[in-house]
């Protein structure tokens, strides 16, 4: 029988906030995907599910390109995949981290793509998005009565940004370690920084919160996340 694949989202760094039904599931597979980048070791995502896991579980890591598009390094990803099916073809239960919400701005998107049309059962479980968290940590409201809110990935287009940020009472800037000063100099232009604040790595021993963004000099980590309002 084959076993069943889980996409599983383990919040965005506090594992308190991993729903039950996320832990649940934690405690009863047999594998744990841990996806993890060419240049670090460790996964952030498995050090946060770790507190849930079964003693004997199996821990595999695997290496995703830093891509837009899966489909640019094909290879890569097919490897990954044959490993996934191998294990689920043994009748194993498989768990795929993923930190945040997997079906946002999530590798296991692509993962998932990539098994739907092979013979295997998949359930994907929702996780607590980090702008929500930081939301809830900072008291600080996302939207109310008839206001917009945008997310935007600070790696698209400065124009297509532009646009969006005209147009939003309320923003969630996500990726911000590319185009930072960029992104700052726009949130001020349309009236969105002052009541802006950074946190990085919301949830984790070392989370950073600032709220005057246009003091940062340094390049922010790769787990951060603008929320910004426009003033009224």
């Amino acid at each position: 029988m084959t076993g069943i694949f889980y996409g599983i989202g383990v919040g965005p760094g506090d594992p308190e906030l991993l729903t039950m039904k996320a832990i649940k599931t934690l405690e009863k597979v047999d594998v744990i995907i841990a996806p993890k980048t060419e240049k670090k070791d460790g996964s952030v995502a498995l050090s946060i599910a770790s507190p849930y896991l079964k003693p004997a579980v199996e821990i595999v890591y695997q290496v995703f390109p830093m891509v837009t598009h899966f489909e640019q390094s094909p290879q890569s990803w097919q490897k990954n995949k044959e490993e996934i099916l191998n294990l689920l073809n043994q009748g194993k239960n498989v768990a795929f981290l993923t930190l945040g919400d997997p079906m946002f701005y999530s590798t296991y998107i692509y993962v998932h793509r990539l098994l739907k049309n092979e013979a295997v059962p998949i359930k994907t479980i929702p996780g607590v998005p980090a702008f929500c968290a930081i939301a809830g940590r900072l008291e600080y409201p996302l939207v109310e009565g008839n206001d917009i809110i945008s997310v935007i990935p600070a790696t698209a287009d400065a124009e297509k940004i532009k646009k969006v940020l005209a147009v939003s009472d309320n923003v969630v800037v996500m990726k911000v370690y590319k185009n930072f000063d960029e992104i700052v100099t726009e949130l001020k232009k349309k009236k969105l920084a002052d009541n802006a604040v950074m946190v990085s790595r919301c949830g984790l021993p070392d989370e950073e919160c600032i709220y005057d963004i246009a003091q940062v000099k340094q390049v922010p980590n790769y787990l951060s996340t603008i929320l910004a309002r426009r003033s009224k």
